[in-house]
């Protein structure tokens, strides 16, 4: 763990909004533990319970071992640690019943969307009933799934969107395997609570990077940061219209571990970064100015980006009041946010 991630996890654990003593003694499971926001949330458990008399007991569920081992090399054999490797389709439970459980597994790549459609909705779907069966059998104190903005589709507007709005994604579309997916296991979050009393809660978390982002990674937000460190031009292969907000890895599993603990059973919350609405265009410009040691181009070059599983364009101008109203609040802007991320890829 380096020395930004480091400071990240301090920044969570001083936040006051979070009592941290509600996990004393208790068992978190955290699925996708080595993706960007399950490592940093394991981080910060794995940190508070370092110092404290009665430490939760974390438990990591990844796919990939070796991975794992190397992300969380510190931790290995510690009486708090424990590591288990398992799809989340398959995944039974252990010894260690878990009190808490953090679902934050999830495809994230747009062209195993459109490539691996049936794959990825299965993976969600019976992936997230496994673990509400798993919080059904252990009576879980809360369960949190993280969802995606993109159950709200392509809004045209800079309309804010609230938590109760609706949708019009096209079922019929390959690349909705991913929205679709993620809206029907929100829908097993709230049938779960309503019939088996499951204290589930959604987030809906906009696009959400910081260190720890891959140097290889194949997001729009990690391509221009290497644009920016390798002094190349950002190319864009659409006109960059698409608008919507960003939030930072703390802040993210700050709202995850407040909405998981404070959070209204059987409720969805929207998190973003209200401040850094805009759009990739605008976005690529900011980069390609402030944030490499030369400013850069932008230029457009317009290609077929359904084939490259690009979501059409929209305005997702998500409106974060419900979660704002538990105390929650962004502390970190973009300029923080791409400073952040580029220092630690410079390092990998």
């Amino acid at each position: 763990m380096n020395q930004i991630i480091r400071e990240d996890i301090e920044n969570i654990l001083s936040r006051p909004y979070i009592d941290f003593s509600a996990f004393d003694g208790m068992d978190i499971l955290i699925t996708g533990a080595t993706g960007l926001i399950g490592k940093t949330l394991c981080f910060t458990l794995l940190t508070y319970a370092q110092r404290v008399s009665n430490p939760p007991r974390i438990t990591a569920l990844v796919r990939s071992r070796d991975k794992a081992l190397n992300v969380f090399r510190e931790y290995i054999g510690q009486p708090y640690f424990r590591l288990e490797v398992s799809d989340i389709r398959d995944y039974h439970g252990s010894s260690i019943k878990p009190d808490y459980i953090i679902h934050a597994a999830s495809e994230t790549s747009s062209l195993s969307f459109i490539n691996q459609p049936v794959e990825t909705i299965l993976t969600t779907v019976e992936g997230t009933r496994n673990l509400l069966d798993l919080s059904v059998q252990c009576g879980v104190k809360g369960f949190a799934y993280l969802s995606t903005m993109e159950v709200y589709g392509a809004p045209q507007d800079d309309t804010l969107i609230k938590e109760t709005d609706g949708t019009d994604i096209d079922p019929m579309e390959v690349r909705s395997s991913y929205p679709e997916s993620k809206r029907l296991s929100e829908t097993l979050c709230a049938a779960y609570h309503r019939e088996y009393n499951v204290p589930a809660k959604v987030l809906r978390l906009t696009q959400t990077f910081g260190p720890g982002v891959a140097y290889n990674d194949g997001r729009v937000f990690a391509q221009f940061a290497r644009c920016a460190i390798e002094g190349k031009d950002i190319i864009l292969h659409s006109k960059g219209e698409t608008k919507r907000m960003y939030l930072y890895t703390a802040d993210a599993a700050a709202a995850v571990l407040l909405v998981l603990l404070k959070g209204e059973n059987g409720k969805a919350y929207n998190a973003a970064n209200e401040d850094t609405y805009c759009t990739i265009l605008e976005m690529a410009e900011y980069v390609s100015e402030n944030c490499g040691d030369h400013p850069v181009n932008v230029r457009i070059e317009l290609t077929d980006t359904a084939s490259l599983g690009y979501a059409p364009v929209l305005h997702m101008n998500l409106d974060v009041t419900r979660l704002k109203e538990l105390g929650w609040k962004a502390e970190y802007d973009l300029k923080q946010m791409f400073q952040r991320m580029i220092s630690c890829m410079k390092e990998n």
